[in-house]
């Protein structure tokens, strides 16, 4: 969770939005507001594979997202569940704190910038993939 937690903070997010986003309280959090808990609780329920199932936390969502944006939202959400499914099924090793530490003072996250990569990459996502080769 450290590179995350770091990458989060390059991108804007307080030190109390990361605590507080880690609990079970932060939908009644003061340092989180209405769009940013839909957030959190869509990537939540993206996380434990119990979207499909939760109509109400739907709704909560698309009243501050736009269809574009939960696509998005959930794309994010996915990529990152991918990336921690693959780390930990391989038991691969967590960065040390230091190294993660770069992290915040090496990378800058422009919203708009990443917003246009990940549309790019859902533009040219094929239609089909090759047959897996069965040798």
């Amino acid at each position: 969770m450290a590179h995350n937690t770091s990458l989060g903070q390059a991108a804007g997010i307080s030190e109390e939005q990361v605590n507080v986003i880690g609990t079970d309280e932060y939908m009644e959090s003061p340092h989180l507001n209405a769009r940013e808990k839909a957030a959190v609780l869509w990537a939540e329920h993206v996380a434990k594979n119990t979207a499909r199932s939760r109509d109400d936390v739907f709704e909560i969502v698309r009243k501050e997202f736009n269809e574009a944006e939960i696509i998005d939202l959930t794309l994010i959400c996915c990529y990152f569940n991918m990336f921690n499914r693959i780390t930990d099924s391989l038991k691969m090793p967590i960065e040390i704190q230091a190294e993660v530490d770069k992290i915040k003072t090496s990378v800058s996250l422009d919203p708009a910038k990443v917003k246009t990569y990940l549309a790019t990459v859902v533009e040219k996502w094929p239609a089909s993939f090759p047959a897996p080769n069965p040798d």
